[in-house]
């Protein structure tokens, strides 16, 4: 099939600017670059929007610790998208008690969330923070590291990289989508960069597995005490799966990696932990979805607006989220899918 580049890109722009435009509080904070996201909140919020020292009355995140396993805890985040109704508490955080302390899986979307959980993990097992695993770099698991001593924080090279890269981007944009709840919340990198494939707290040895996927690295976590696997957001359940920085591929190939270790209970980076693995299996099924809705809305010659509009397989609507995540995930990944039907424009130079 004969496709003309010009028209294609013509025509997905407006996709696009309507998807970043049209369900702007539902947007990921990474879409856009730091010009373009703050002249787009100024068209659409105005006023409303505040800098970062506003003072206003100071919100507080009701956080709640559920034992899982031994010694073990989820702190679990809302299935909805980053607002100023919940402060960006949309992820799930862990802890781990140990006998050398408390090992803790991601901080939060912000230093007033780091200090809640900090509070909570002393209320709830009286003992010091030794360890913080980061699993990737997305704003709602890292920017509660304030909250922690930076010697304790550790994650993969690429992780910290990513973070780098990205964190002070993140961080702006964070401050516009949830306004106030994020006062005072600056990025802190990671005191210790991970090489080893295990450490052991205690009669606690937690194995550091390396993937990639739903960013270019992530880290999932087992403690191999008691079976409960961290998978961050290489697995979702009961939430739609989101697609900024991801490679599908590599995520099928993380899924099935998983599916082949020994766990437990698996505690997904959003929605339900659950013994089995009922997690891997629906995170799988919805990315074969999408990567099939794709290559079959591109292959057809549809616009971006018209795939986004497909139909949700049944057993797939009850996932919250999944028709916004769908639309954005067309806007992240649809030029992707185009570019072998595009013809090769040789240098005339």
């Amino acid at each position: 099939m004969t496709r003309d580049k010009s028209k294609i890109l013509q025509r997905n722009a407006g996709a696009r600017s309507a998807t970043a435009l049209g369900s702007w509080p539902s947007q990921w904070p990474f879409t856009l670059d730091r010009r373009s996201f703050m002249g787009r909140a100024a068209a659409l919020a105005g006023a409303a929007l505040l800098p970062r020292d506003a003072v206003a009355a100071p919100q507080q995140y009701d956080l709640e610790a559920v034992e899982i396993a031994p010694d073990t805890y989820v702190v679990y985040g809302a299935r909805e998208h980053f607002s100023r109704s919940n402060g960006g508490n949309i992820v799930n955080i862990a802890f781990v008690a140990t006998d050398d302390g408390v090992v803790v899986i991601d901080t939060g979307p912000s230093l007033r969330y780091g200090k809640a959980l900090a509070a909570l993990i002393e209320a709830t097992t009286k003992r010091p923070v030794a360890r913080v695993y980061l699993t990737h770099h997305h704003p709602d698991h890292v920017f509660g590291n304030q909250a922690f001593d930076p010697a304790t924080i550790a994650s993969l090279p690429d992780v910290i990289a990513n973070m780098k890269l990205s964190g002070e981007m993140f961080a702006e944009n964070m401050y516009r989508l949830v306004g106030d709840w994020m006062q005072g919340t600056e990025l802190v990198v990671p005191g210790t960069a991970l090489e080893k494939s295990s450490e052991r707290f205690g009669s606690n040895e937690f194995e550091l597995i390396r993937m990639a996927g739903h960013t270019s690295s992530d880290l999932v976590v087992l403690d191999k005490k008691t079976g409960v696997l961290f998978a961050g957001d290489i697995a979702f359940l009961d939430r739609a799966a989101t697609t900024p920085h991801a490679d599908l591929a590599l995520w099928h190939k993380s899924l099935n990696e998983l599916e082949k270790s020994s766990f437990t209970t698996l505690v997904p980076g959003h929605g339900p932990a659950e013994k089995g693995k009922r997690a891997l299996a629906q995170t799988r099924d919805y990315l074969t979805w999408l990567d099939t809705t794709l290559k079959t809305s591109v292959r057809d010659g549809l616009d971006m607006n018209s795939a986004m509009a497909a139909p949700i397989p049944e057993r797939l609507r009850s996932i919250a989220l999944a028709r916004e995540e769908m639309a954005r995930s067309v806007a992240h990944l649809y030029a992707k899918y185009e570019e072998p039907y595009l013809p090769v424009v040789s240098d005339p130079s």
